[in-house]
């Protein structure tokens, strides 16, 4: 088993969404924070690709925020390659690591200047880390990434716009490939096109990581999109980790109602005949979140337990669940 190279423990991240402060005198109204990621515990193994997955709002984007430290974390630990990312007195080492690891963004159409030329984008990593030194070196690495990524060096000239949604997310993964990282977050690269497309960024995305030997978090809402890339899958729901397995295991033996229910909603192509049921209810207010296990209220095998405690992700089986009915059998 591969060693893990990126560790979150108890990683959690508030924030204060409360009105302004002369609103809360006037009408006496408290301070509001919502807990976007709540103890979320997990491992990424060198070379492996693990995907969250769950409905919006979850915390999946959050905890892809969290890792490449566009956010800081209000509690918890996470350490990449043996350096703890969240200790203020190593800030030299940490700055050494998070070159070694890049993000991919959701919207290819906003995560690219537009006033840039692609030459300009690609090159900028290779110029802020340093990576090349005179002109004719960047433009040589500027070509080259264009050729891994499925594009011609002639596109370096051109604009963003100039190029279609899957090509615009090619120049995106290309921009991360220029630091060199080991380490890539996607945050639902193919949500925003076409299905013929994405297909063809996940074949890219499978060959670089043969290739470069990259590790992958993979965030996605589809379970669909999730079962040619996966190699693991943690499900989350309302900030927590509910489901943490190998994927054929998941798909074969979902455990947690909640990936049950997400995956009972994925289409039958097989037409199979067996009932698909949709997933039921709403997802609750994330301000307001139910006592005990925040899934009862949509749950079929809910208990007077469940309405009380909060269920701890635990072994079971080769899955880590947290589910109070699975820990007593009564699923």
């Amino acid at each position: 088993m591969a060693s893990a190279l990126l560790r979150l423990e108890e990683v959690g991240r508030d924030f204060d969404v409360s009105r302004p402060w002369l609103n809360r005198v006037l009408e006496g109204l408290p301070r509001q924070i919502l807990r976007a990621v709540d103890g979320v515990s997990f491992e990424v193994r060198r070379g492996e690709t693990l995907a969250l997955v769950g409905e919006s709002g979850c915390g999946k984007s959050t905890v892809a925020r969290l890792i490449v430290g566009l956010y800081e974390p209000s509690r918890g630990r996470i350490e990449f390659d043996g350096v703890v990312l969240t200790d203020p007195r190593r800030r030299a080492e940490v700055r050494r690591v998070r070159r070694r690891m890049q993000m991919i963004f959701q919207d290819p159409y906003a995560s690219l200047n537009p006033r840039w030329r692609v030459r300009e984008v690609i090159a900028e990593p290779l110029r802020v880390l340093g990576l090349a030194a005179s002109k004719s070196e960047i433009e040589a690495r500027v070509a080259e990434l264009l050729r891994q990524v499925g594009l011609a060096p002639e596109d370096a000239e051109k604009y963003p716009h100039e190029f279609s949604g899957g090509q615009r997310q090619r120049i995106s993964i290309a921009r991360a490939l220029a630091g060199r990282p080991d380490f890539l977050v996607c945050d639902e690269p193919t949500s925003a096109l076409d299905v013929s497309v994405q297909a063809q960024i996940l074949n890219l995305m499978t060959e670089l990581q043969d290739r470069l030997r990259l590790t992958y978090l993979f965030i996605s809402h589809n379970l669909a999109v999730v079962s040619h890339i996966a190699d693991r899958i943690g499900v989350m729901y309302l900030g927590r980790i509910v489901e943490l397995a190998d994927a054929g295991r998941l798909f074969s033996n979902p455990r947690h109602p909640y990936t049950r229910m997400l995956l009972d909603a994925v289409p039958d192509l097989e037409m199979s005949g067996k009932p698909r049921t949709p997933v039921a209810g709403e997802v609750p207010n994330p301000l307001a979140p139910p006592s005990g296990c925040a899934f009862h209220p949509r749950c079929p095998h809910a208990a007077e337990r469940c309405r009380r405690e909060r269920p701890m992700l635990r072994e079971a089986g080769d899955t880590r669940v947290a589910c109070h009915a699975v820990e007593e059998g009564r699923i």
